[in-house]
């Protein structure tokens, strides 16, 4: 049975166990999963742009498709990115998904325009002292396209994690011609293009792996636990 992360958090505290300082730097992850084609959208889609440059925090857009029978193809939007929201949902209990969702650290699931409830859903993910697991994730780029992935868990994983590549386009204008948008130009920010699985990582022994990055898309790497769980850390590279 998988302990619920917080209780984790709070028994180590107890314990004793100080964050490290890596895990002190890692910044949180926040997926805003939006459409096009959404009416609600396009205030979540701004206060990720209030989220976007931020260096403690990884705000990142991922389009669904689920929306597009409406009248208007979202231009960004994959299934996979329908897909990844819908695992969380199941994974928390839930049937149904809706946008504009945001998920902080992969555990908390809030309203995406709310800016109270995301400001400080993010503010308590920033605010805690005692990590459960005290990951430390790198990266450097090396000679070309390559870059090096370097994660070390100091007390090992509780559970198993996926380490995961995503790429990211930094801002693109889009004018809505029909759907429920219609009329509407928008910019978006930090537009997720691809989220792919790298490896799983047990946490035994620290995890070393190169990937070839083409392109100058920004780069981010998840360490999540696997079902849906917890973000251990996250890191980017622009």
């Amino acid at each position: 049975m998988r302990l619920d992360y917080r209780f984790r958090v709070l028994l180590l505290a107890a314990l004793g166990f100080a964050t490290s300082v890596g895990a002190q730097e890692n910044p949180v992850l926040v997926e805003l999963f939006t459409s096009q084609g959404c009416a609600a959208c396009p205030p979540a889609d701004q206060l990720l742009e209030t989220l976007a440059d931020r260096e403690d925090v990884i705000a990142l857009a991922l389009h669904v498709d689920y929306w597009d029978y409406i009248g208007w193809t979202d231009s960004f939007g994959q299934p996979q990115f329908s897909k990844r929201q819908q695992d969380y949902a199941r994974a928390k209990g839930r049937a149904s998904v809706y946008t504009p969702q945001m998920i902080v650290g992969g555990l908390d699931e809030v309203k995406g325009s709310s800016h109270v409830q995301v400001m400080g859903t993010i503010a308590t993910h920033l605010g805690m002292r005692f990590a459960p697991n005290g990951v430390r994730l790198t990266l450097s780029r090396g000679a070309g396209a390559e870059m090096m992935i370097e994660a070390v868990a100091e007390k090992g994983l509780a559970y198993a994690a996926d380490v995961q590549l995503v790429r990211y386009r930094d801002s693109e204008t889009v004018e809505i011609l029909a759907g429920e948008n219609s009329g509407r130009v928008v910019t978006y920010r930090n537009i997720v293009t691809a989220w792919n699985h790298i490896d799983i990582w047990d946490g035994a022994e620290p995890f070393r792996t190169t990937v070839k990055v083409d392109g100058a898309e920004s780069v981010v790497v998840v360490i999540q636990e696997q079902g849906q769980g917890p973000v251990l850390a996250a890191r980017r590279h622009r």
